[in-house]
């Protein structure tokens, strides 16, 4: 549990925000947007590198363990901006 809290306060400080609805983090600056289960099922480490990729020239980047569908992602991309 330990690692858990470590993972959403890197998050956090980088500036993603809790989407209680949609069960996700987002970062509207950095147009990136990860599943609970990509960070549960991810390391620490795995999340900086994703954190720290260069994506904002390509729109939204979605961090999940399944591939979202076209439309999952159009419609996050209208909640989030």
């Amino acid at each position: 549990m330990i690692a858990l809290a470590e993972k959403r306060a890197l998050l956090e400080e980088s500036g993603f925000a809790y989407g209680f609805d949609r069960e996700v983090y987002y970062n509207r600056d950095k147009m990136k947007v990860f599943s609970i289960e990509f960070v549960e099922d991810h390391s620490a480490e795995e999340l900086e590198k994703c954190i720290g990729e260069n994506t904002r020239d390509n729109g939204w980047r979605f961090y999940f363990n399944t591939v979202p569908s076209k439309s999952a992602k159009r419609e996050l991309e209208e909640v989030l901006g």
